[in-house]
């Protein structure tokens, strides 16, 4: 196993911790914003039944560039994420090797 420096593991997280919590959050806000989007341009829509006008809506360049948005905002918050869980993953792996490191002196003193 290659070494390991939980410090660098530890150093990473603080460093991307809020990148990842700014990449959430833009993804919730525009979750949020979908349904916003939507209502907005159903009321643009010169159709007059409901179901025609959330057609247009969903068709709409606008609703298309928030989905595209959305799909964007979702890669990179799981992005962010996998990187934190693989430095954790690897401080944990660091974390055990010690142990186990400690167990074999004992076994050998």
């Amino acid at each position: 196993m290659r070494d390991i420096d939980p410090n660098r593991c530890i150093d990473f997280i603080l460093e991307n911790a809020g990148k990842y919590a700014s990449a959430k959050g833009e993804l919730a806000q525009l979750e949020c914003f979908k349904s916003s989007l939507r209502a907005i341009m159903m009321q643009k829509s010169g159709e007059q039944t409901i179901g025609a006008q959330e057609r247009e809506a969903y068709a709409s360049q606008e609703y298309q560039d928030l989905c595209k948005a959305i799909g964007e905002a979702t890669e990179q918050a799981e992005l962010y994420k996998w990187q934190l869980q693989s430095a954790t993953m690897r401080f944990d792996a660091w974390r055990t090797e010690q142990a186990s490191n400690r167990n074999l002196e004992k076994m050998t003193r």
